[in-house]
């Protein structure tokens, strides 16, 4: 394997032309592991009913125990699913809500469990509590305040991102669990980027529910993702589409729910194995070195602010943009479609009480990759964009 940096592209099918600093939307998956993908998918074909009812079971309970492995967690207690967005929508729409319950989670939430939880409230009636906590953060202490503060008798369940989305902030998880579990409230957490950025070690964490992507930081396929469940609550928690197996429970309901492409899931061991020959931790090591590197440098370079310590940032980081008050998400669209269209960079750029702009960090990402960033922006303020 190369040593990281430029000579890593290889391994990928991005497009030579785009400086890719935008890894923690979608991920890339590697060659190999899309090789992999293809030796499943043709094996299911050349034989669909000996696979689907033979093979099938067998192998997806072995690529949870694979993932367990590397999580800190026992693979029975592991289910398979497409996105961490379905494995959320698993947890609450099976959840038994009352209307005087109440939900605690953080005002700048992912947009779709946003939407999930806004939904079941206006169904159900539940009161949907929000955590406020104002860019930039200088401590964790303010994030464990905030949700804490929100918690009274009513309070049913917390449901908290590990590392927000548009923000990047690494969230104390563990500390935010304990205090919650403390108070007698339950936590589903979104960890969605968490796999593979940090060293996660879901028992120590402790949540009830932990649901988190494979193919954004373990190199899986697209359509990777787990849910995690305790075990005291695994007999109460029931896949979106009920199947053929919900009499078996969990976590064979979710193993089987109907006839999809199981691809994406049996390559995880692929992912896994791509990780390791990159070295395992060293990987998110080199991300957060290369990562801090360019947020000090654009930082300095255009005066604009970081959302939050570097001690709270993994493998991502954002600045908020100056004078960008009010902005909506047409501006930030028009800016993230200026720096690809007119340089062909990808960056995440976010409205929320102002515009935002996210940078990722990973192994085929170089120092020289920022300096085209930082030359886009300028380029990018001369057109009024920023």
């Amino acid at each position: 394997m190369n040593s990281f940096g430029v000579g890593l592209r290889e391994h990928f099918l991005l497009d030579e032309r785009l400086v890719f600093l935008n890894h923690g939307s979608f991920g890339a998956c590697p060659k190999e592991v899309l090789a992999a993908q293809t030796v499943w998918r043709t094996r299911m074909e050349r034989d669909p009913i000996s696979f689907m009812m033979r093979v099938l079971p067998v192998a997806i309970r072995a690529q949870a125990e694979g993932l367990g492995a590397l999580l800190g967690a026992s693979g029975k207690d592991i289910v398979f699913v497409e996105n961490a967005t379905t494995g959320m929508n698993a947890v609450l729409r099976g959840m038994e809500f009352d209307p005087e319950d109440e939900v605690v989670t953080f005002d700048h939430l992912y947009t779709a469990v946003d939407n999930t939880l806004d939904f079941l409230a206006k169904r159900i009636g539940f009161r949907l509590v929000r955590a406020k906590f104002e860019l930039p953060l200088t401590n964790p202490d303010e994030i464990v305040a905030a949700v804490t503060s929100q918690i009274t008798a009513h309070t049913r369940i917390a449901v908290l991102d590990h590392i927000t989305s548009f923000s990047g902030i690494v969230m104390p998880m563990e500390r935010i669990v304990a205090a919650c579990h403390a108070k007698g409230v339950l936590v589903l957490v979104d960890g969605a980027h968490a796999p593979g950025m940090l060293d996660l070690d879901i028992e120590r964490i402790g949540a009830d529910y932990y649901v988190g992507n494979c193919h954004k930081w373990l190199w899986a396929p697209k359509g990777c993702a787990f849910l995690h469940v305790q075990p005291r609550h695994q007999a109460d928690t029931h896949p979106p589409s009920i199947s053929n197996y919900e009499a078996q429970g969990y976590p064979i309901n979710f193993d089987w729910t109907g006839t999809k492409d199981p691809s994406a899931w049996l390559s995880t061991s692929a992912g896994l194995a791509f990780h390791r020959k990159l070295g395992g931790r060293a990987v998110a090591e080199y991300n957060h070195t290369l990562v801090v590197w360019a947020l000090q440098m654009l930082s300095e370079a255009l005066g604009w602010m970081l959302v939050a310590p570097m001690e709270m940032i993994g493998s991502i980081g954002t600045f908020r943009i100056p004078k960008t008050e009010g902005s909506t998400a047409e501006d930030a669209a028009a800016l993230h479609d200026y720096l690809v269209d007119s340089h062909n960079i990808e960056v995440l750029v976010h409205a929320h009480d102002a515009l935002y702009l996210r940078i990722s960090a990973q192994v085929y990402n170089v120092r020289s990759d920022y300096e085209k960033l930082l030359t886009a922006i300028k380029a990018a303020q001369k057109e009024n964009l920023c």
